[in-house]
């Protein structure tokens, strides 16, 4: 090696000895942050919070991918899997003056680094793991398994990014990141950026060994060429200089990413390289503890591992020989500044991770040119006389979107396998599913760079779609209703970033993150009861008011005024649940607008009876909708002297007080839908809970009476299915007649006839498949 080499190598050395040291300050100091005199208990923090085991092994990529950077010019983002790892990170990033730029307090001076030390892990400071606060950050790590999927997400319609992604070793065992592997048959060399995928291999979660870990190198090479990738082993136990190792690494990675490019044809096989880093767990702990149990390399240097300085005099004298093992005096001027050395170590400012501008994506976000519905409305010259499917009409429209983003490429669709059930096959008209690996001859709409993406696994269309929105595009995620609760645990780390993002004052809004469910549980008899679940409503309805939205639009045309409105939206999770099958319309565009900005009101036309009603038939969502319809014409006939008020509901947040969510009717304008007094029989699209949970603190709640989803199903007929959950229009309406003190009987007959027509001939009757509204 050259004395050039020695010097860059030596050099490398130290800039992270300098992020290890004020690493393991965060999470054991409060002051004397550069040893400047003897240490003190009252030195340390009197609670010791934070994740050393994983600290190294982050400072050794980044500093890895700062030297490519710097060589190459290459453009770059980290995505950090192992979230608690936030002390590496924040150390990267006041050494790299990211954290001054953004906040003058964190300076890069001896002031400034007692400041992050002291945040960290603090009341009113930065959270023990990576969270929106931090620069850079656009995957907390809050849960594991999603970081891979997040990084083809910001991939995607970037060609010159490189995203890099460290995978834990633990979060590699999750299903989510094995599915993730899967995703470089997606990335197409053409159109996006590349992903270099790092696994971390150092051995132990939290008191357990790692799957990965235990694999040896042949094993793991073989693992990973079967999935697709170019397997490069970067084994720091086995060499005295892991940083020329690692920079030899990633230039061979780059060079590699550069050939994909420049030599790839459509029909081949895209093979993307990939790191497995191997290091030692707590690299740079002692090698034992004060008792004499072996620390480094093993799972007691995961999180806190001199955890007895407080007490133990023995840990307290270690603690103090670590932390002095990194000699911060040769590292950090008399005012605490980084030596030059250290700076030159770093890409240009502009380059420099934590100032990716994907990472605060909000930034780069335009407004989507979002077409006229007007055209693709449907005629309906008087209620119920139009018959549309509601999604394959908004398929429509959204096919146009497709094609009006063709030249900016910043507008995906996700979803599992699912789009052409859904009846959204219009979109792939205007583009193609993504695919990059040969398919079969057979094969229809799949093309490099289409940007519809179709992968059964809603763990990686929602991490896919994360990681579009976050670096400042847009998109929709359809789905099976039923399925949708697959993701409610990442829905909930999604809508926490969305809510820390909020109050961070550099952060500029994204886009928001839009469901589409459809194959609704009300019309999923034929696959049964597996297919039936509506939760992922109840799921919404914890988040913050500032975050969610739940519409039920009842048909085509209130479809695409909501899909307008939630795709222009910013900094929301906009849940949209609505019909695939053809059915009976009810509002023309105009009365469609008004409805969809009131978010709940009267359907006069529905009504009947002169005068205040004696009841309410309230529904909210498609099904529903039809049901209480056809249950106004029940109580028509059998009870012509019964004034009935028809609400439809496309908004379910309306019915919230106004004081609890912005979203929320005004009480005279939900007095003008719900008289005081007046029972309401509200029918349901999903768990009749939601209902009850929205309408809390309204006044007269327990009036409401809420038919919807019991969890009672099995392959049947869909009047069955209905009668099963008591949510059939003779349910809602023996209900409304029981609620103002008439006879039930002969509705509830009317019923137990039909469904037992239904079980005799094995299809619904006439009665009931024949209904017209009006007729």
């Amino acid at each position: 090696m050259t004395t050039t080499a020695h010097q860059a190598t030596d050099t490398a050395r130290r800039y992270r000895r300098a992020c290890d040291y004020a690493a393991a300050a965060m999470i054991y100091l409060k002051d004397n942050v550069l040893l400047r005199e003897p240490l003190r208990r009252e030195h340390l923090k009197p609670r010791l919070l934070g994740h050393w085991g994983t600290c190294p092994g982050i400072t050794l990529l980044h500093s890895g991918l700062n030297g490519l950077v710097r060589r190459t010019g290459q453009r770059a983002l980290l995505v950090t899997g192992p979230g608690h790892g936030a002390p590496a990170v924040h150390a990267n990033l006041w050494l790299e003056g990211t954290h001054a730029e953004l906040d003058p307090a964190l300076g890069r001076d001896g002031a400034g680094l007692a400041e992050l030390v002291r945040r960290f892990s603090r009341p009113g400071g930065f959270p023990s793991h990576l969270s929106p606060e931090v620069p850079g950050v656009l995957h907390e790590g809050g849960e594991l398994g999603y970081a891979l999927a997040t990084a083809f997400g910001a991939a995607f319609d970037k060609p010159d990014l490189l995203v890099a992604c460290l995978v834990g070793d633990g979060e590699a065992e999750t299903g989510p990141t094995a599915g993730s592997w899967h995703a470089n048959k997606f990335l197409s060399p053409r159109t996006d950026g590349a992903v270099l995928p790092v696994l971390h291999l150092n051995g132990y979660k939290i008191s357990s060994p790692t799957v990965y870990g235990c694999m040896d190198d042949e094993e793991l090479t073989a693992y990973f060429r079967g999935a697709g990738w170019a397997p490069h082993v970067v084994d720091v136990t086995r060499t005295d200089d892991p940083d020329a190792l690692l920079a030899e690494t990633l230039d061979l990675a780059h060079a590699g990413i550069a050939a994909v490019r420049e030599r790839w044809e459509p029909g081949e096989r895209a093979v993307w390289p990939m790191l497995v880093l191997r290091s030692p767990k707590g690299w740079g702990v002692p090698a034992h503890d004060a008792a004499g149990e072996p620390l480094e390399g093993t799972f007691r240097a995961h999180q806190v591992p001199l955890g007895g300085v407080h007490d133990d005099d023995a840990e307290f004298a270690l603690l103090e020989r670590w932390l002095r093992s990194y000699r911060p005096e040769e590292l950090f001027d008399a005012d605490g500044r980084p030596h030059d050395d250290l700076l030159a170590e770093l890409p240009p400012a502009e380059l420099r991770l934590g100032r990716a501008p994907e990472a605060n994506g909000g930034r780069l976000r335009r407004d989507l040119p979002l077409p006229d519905i007007a055209p693709f409305a449907v005629d309906v010259p008087a209620p119920g006389s139009a018959s549309a499917s509601p999604t394959g009409t908004a398929g429509e429209w959204l096919a146009e979107l497709v094609r009006a983003t063709e030249d900016r490429r910043d507008f995906r669709v996700v979803c599992p396998d699912e789009l052409e059930s859904n009846k959204l096959g219009a979109l792939l008209e205007a583009t193609d599913r993504a695919f990059t690996w040969p398919v079969p001859d057979t094969a229809e709409h799949v093309a490099p760079g289409g940007r519809v993406l179709e992968v059964l696994s809603e763990h990686l269309c929602q991490g896919w779609l994360q990681g579009y929105l976050l670096t400042g595009r847009h998109g929709l995620f359809p789905c099976y209703e039923a399925f949708a609760s697959i993701v409610d645990s990442m829905v909930n780390q999604h809508a926490k970033f969305l809510k820390m993002a909020g109050e961070v004052p550099w952060r500029e809004p994204v886009a928001s993150l839009n469901y589409l469910l459809t194959s609704e549980g009300w019309r999923q008899e034929h696959n049964g009861y597996s297919h039936q679940g509506p939760g992922f409503i109840n799921n919404l309805l914890t988040k913050k008011a500032s975050t969610a939205r739940v519409y039920l639009p009842p048909d085509a045309n209130t479809l695409l005024v909501t899909l307008r409105r939630c795709l222009a939206s910013t900094d929301r999770i906009n849940l949209v649940v609505a019909g695939k099958n053809e059915g009976a319309q009810w509002l023309d565009l105009d009365a469609a607008e008004r409805h969809c900005a009131a978010g709940a009101g009267v359907w006069e036309w529905a009504c009947h009876g002169d005068g205040d009603p004696d009841v309410v038939l309230a529904c909210a969502g498609g099904i529903p909708t039809a049901e209480v319809l056809a249950a106004a014409t029940v109580l028509r006939d059998r009870a012509p002297d019964l004034t009935v008020r028809v609400v439809n509901v496309v908004d379910l947040l309306s019915l919230a007080p106004a004081d609890r969510h912005p979203h929320g009717l005004a009480d005279e304008d939900f007095a003008a839908c719900f008289p005081d007094g007046v029972p309401v029989v509200f029918g349901f699209h999903g768990y009749p809970s939601a209902v009850h949970e929205t309408l809390h603190g309204r006044r007269g709640a327990e009036r409401f009476h809420v038919h919807g989803y019991l969890e009672e199903g099995t392959t049947t007929t869909p009047y069955d299915l209905l009668v099963s959950n008591r949510m059939s229009r003779h349910d809602l309406a023996a209900d409304a007649l029981r609620r103002t003190g008439r006879d039930d009987t002969a509705v509830l007959a009317e019923r137990d006839g039909l469904r037992a027509a239904a079980h005799r001939d094995g299809v619904d009757p006439e009665a009931v498949t024949g209904w017209r509204w009006g007729a």
